[in-house]
């Protein structure tokens, strides 16, 4: 079976300049290297009405085309059977910390910045059943390591913290690591391309593959999209989605040229496609800085 690449946004909101940008490194990647190319919708959580439909008619507009499509909220039996087999092996322990009580314990003396204390992994059968009657628990990896190795396409070696994370939400949703990491051995995917906001996840996600037998696929992490504060680009910064750029006179052609111009694909003003682009890449060429955008 041909590997694949993938595309998976969340349908929180419009996608802005810098998810269609990591889109278009996505197919890219994909195409270049004779992978299938895939898009995952990440609807489990935070789901904007309209936004899904938005969003694809977006992709769609710049010329990303995939070979499938899946919505997680339609996959709950692979995530369930994945949790089942972890329980089974006794790496899986309940967890009934608020947010704020995980939050006061990690600023203690002596904890691991950003990582769980593990103030419920060594329960007793009684204090769980005492705070089971309090509130719900969610599901907590039982980690065996404190921290994971892995090798990014372009970073290289990256050594990142893997600590007791969430599998399973307190409301019963399953945690986004758990449920990329089936769905992306379940497609077959192989490549990851995504922003490198997410690097500090790969190495539970990479950790996680192991736990359940599964291969780790090759990750690829590519720079952020900044805005003129020269912070990760967000709504704040102005006209950044599709639609806000329509108003101003910026077609979705316009657009797919000034992503190429971003990645040393085009020149400026030059029209492009993303079959002339696939045609022109080279991940070696790739810029490592991310790209300002100033409007």
């Amino acid at each position: 079976m041909v590997g694949a690449g993938r595309y998976a946004p969340s349908p929180s909101g419009d996608l802005h300049l810098g998810n269609l940008r990591t889109a278009v490194l996505a197919q890219l990647f994909a195409r270049s290297s004779g992978h299938r190319f895939l898009l995952r919708v990440e609807d489990l959580d935070r789901v904007r009405p309209g936004a899904q439909e938005r969003q694809l008619a977006d992709l769609r507009a710049i010329g990303i085309v995939w070979d499938e499509l899946v919505r997680q909220s339609e996959r709950r039996p692979l995530y369930d059977a994945a949790l089942a087999g972890l329980i089974a092996d006794r790496r899986v322990y309940e967890c009934f910390c608020t947010r704020r009580e995980i939050q006061e314990a990690a600023s203690a003396p002596h904890a691991p910045p950003g990582a769980y204390p593990g103030t419920c992994r060594n329960l007793t059968a009684a204090e769980r059943a005492e705070r089971t009657a309090a509130r719900p628990a969610a599901l907590r990896l039982r980690s065996e390591v404190a921290d994971l190795t892995v090798t990014d396409l372009l970073t290289g070696p990256y050594t990142g913290q893997v600590d007791d994370f969430v599998l399973r939400r307190t409301d019963g949703i399953p945690a986004y690591n758990l449920a990329v990491v089936v769905d992306d051995d379940a497609q077959g995917v192989d490549q990851v391309v995504r922003g490198d906001d997410l690097l500090p996840s790969t190495p539970r996600q990479a950790y996680l593959a192991g736990l359940l037998g599964l291969p780790v696929p090759q990750y690829v992490h590519v720079p952020l999209v900044l805005g003129p504060s020269g912070a990760r680009l967000a709504k704040r910064d102005g006209a950044v989605t599709l639609a806000e750029l329509a108003s101003d006179g910026v077609s979705a052609d316009d657009v797919l040229s000034l992503l190429a111009v971003s990645l040393d694909l085009a020149e400026p003003g030059e029209p492009v496609s993303m079959p002339a682009l696939e045609r022109r890449f080279d991940p070696a060429g790739i810029p490592r800085a991310p790209w300002t955008w100033t409007g």
